[in-house]
């Protein structure tokens, strides 16, 4: 007769009879269970309540990898999820806000909330105009006159330092470069325009057009550029700001070790880049990079005689030099000279250019690393080109999320329009992935939306509380809930 291994009613058996259910390894597995139970209800619900409430979509696990992706129609042509880095495909601004005249070679930057193009050459050479527009979130306003450079100036660096704007070099109206420095000031509470000012107690040890002008935390750097001789240049020059923010004479910094002139030029970090441009062969690919740091001090005398070092109270603040230039080549875009550069988030973009012979259209992009380097190189999209065709000689100004490429040239003549793009693809609205998915959410904006989300994530952690105590009560009472639930049962089968 086959006798049975437990005896019944002795023993009862759990998790498919793998446990015994009275033993410390089944009440070990239960804890854990309701502790995540408890988690989940009282944490990960309300928490997702909320940003349900206030952003476009709301995470539902841990997304690893999603081979289900839908976006939004308003990123273009751009694959899903957008890579990283990647803008959105450029758009043709309304002729209303097109410049006056058709402009090239200008230089553009805000000053405050005024969006200003500086000069360039409207088909009869260098110009002394500037005209103004409004920005605001993200868009700018028709343009108007403003102040009117001292003398013309054409393929001049621009920069903003302390509420100032500073033109640098540039070709005056005999087409020869110049060595000046014009400043315009806002008014910091109005935002009203000053008039435009040589600045006479500095100017550039020698005249430069195309230089690439870069604004560092305490002073101005021009690098590269056309000398006297029409040849690219490599010198590097820094005027550093005294402690009134007032600019201060030009001094050398380390050269280029490629002279270049009309390249596009950024800072990002602690490194200055010069990418593109002309060097004595024609348009360049190369990326020079300058690191910037504190130069190396040296003990006094009297210092060194005694073996100690001068007391950091009474040292003087060291200005940012660079303190050593590179040159990274990996994967860099096709030479352009004449192109649109500029930078956001830490990227590094070129967009347009010639090659020599034409305009282009193409945009490329590349990421630093915090050392400096490209380790993913250059990366582009056919859906992020221009849509019109190649230009060169555009102004490119980065507001808030949007880029906007001011003028230029095309093979059909000056521009002035703008066309602008977001910088910020939006996300993919669903993603389905084994670990998780990605849903559409309200997204309500402003102030509404963030008390909105916070009664969401208080209605759902009081609803799952109430819903914790009832399964709790159950657990208490089992007989009671097992009776009722006899009940139901019985009234479902009658």
């Amino acid at each position: 007769m086959a006798m049975n291994a437990l005896p019944p009613g002795r023993h009862r058996r759990a998790l498919f009879g793998a446990l015994d259910a009275d033993g410390w390894s089944w009440a070990f597995l239960k804890a854990l269970f309701w502790f995540f139970v408890i988690i989940m209800l009282l944490g990960y619900v309300p928490d997702r309540a909320y940003y349900f409430t206030v952003q476009q979509t709301v995470d539902l696990g841990i997304m690893v990898w999603s081979p289900v992706n839908l976006c939004p129609g308003e990123n273009g042509g751009l694959p899903c999820p957008a890579p990283e880095g990647a803008i959105v495909p450029w758009q043709p601004s309304p002729n209303e806000l097109a410049l006056p005249e058709g402009r090239t070679d200008g230089a553009a930057a805000p000053l405050g909330s005024t969006l200003l193009y500086i000069g360039g050459d409207n088909g009869s050479g260098p110009t002394n105009t500037t005209f103004t527009s409004k920005l605001a979130n993200g868009n700018f306003s028709a343009w108007s006159a403003g102040p009117t450079l001292p003398d013309a100036r054409q393929r001049a660096g621009v920069a903003v330092l302390n509420g100032t704007a500073y033109l640098v070099g540039g070709l005056g109206p005999d087409g020869k470069p110049t060595n000046t420095v014009f400043a315009l000031t806002a008014d910091p509470t109005s935002g009203a325009l000053g008039t435009w000012q040589a600045v006479s107690s500095v100017t550039l040890p020698e005249a430069r057009a195309g230089a690439s002008v870069v604004a560092m935390s305490d002073g101005i750097l021009v690098a590269g550029g056309t000398g006297p001789d029409g040849k690219p240049t490599a010198t590097v020059w820094k005027s550093t700001t005294d402690s009134k923010g007032n600019l201060t004479a030009f001094t050398p910094m380390p050269d280029l070790p490629d002279g270049v002139t009309d390249a596009a030029s950024t800072l990002t970090g602690t490194f200055v880049w010069i990418y593109g441009g002309s060097d004595a062969n024609g348009p360049t690919s190369a990326v020079q990079r300058g690191a910037i740091g504190k130069p190396a001090t040296a003990p006094s005398a009297s210092a060194a005689a005694s073996g100690a070092a001068a007391p950091a109270a009474t040292a003087a603040p060291q200005p940012d030099v660079i303190l050593q230039w590179g040159i990274q080549n990996t994967g860099t875009p096709p030479g352009r000279t004449d192109p649109s550069g500029f930078t956001a988030n830490g990227t590094l973009y070129l967009v347009g250019g010639s090659d020599g012979k034409s305009p282009q259209s193409q945009l490329y992009w590349a990421t630093p690393d915090a050392d400096g380097n490209l380790p993913d190189g250059w990366h582009h999209l056919d859906a992020t080109d221009f849509p019109a065709g190649g230009l060169q000689g555009g102004a490119a100004v980065v507001s808030g999320s949007t880029v906007f490429v001011i003028g230029g040239q095309t093979t059909g003549g000056l521009v002035a329009g703008t066309i602008r793009a977001s910088l910020a693809p939006a996300e993919p609205f669903f993603q389905l992935g084994i670990a998780g998915a990605t849903i559409p959410a309200l997204e309500i904006p402003g102030e509404v939306g963030q008390q909105l989300g916070y009664l969401s994530a208080a209605g759902a952690g009081t609803l799952d509380f109430i819903v914790l105590v009832l399964i709790g009560w159950a657990f208490a009472h089992k007989p009671q809930v097992s009776a009722w639930w006899s009940r139901r049962r019985g009234r479902r089968a009658a």
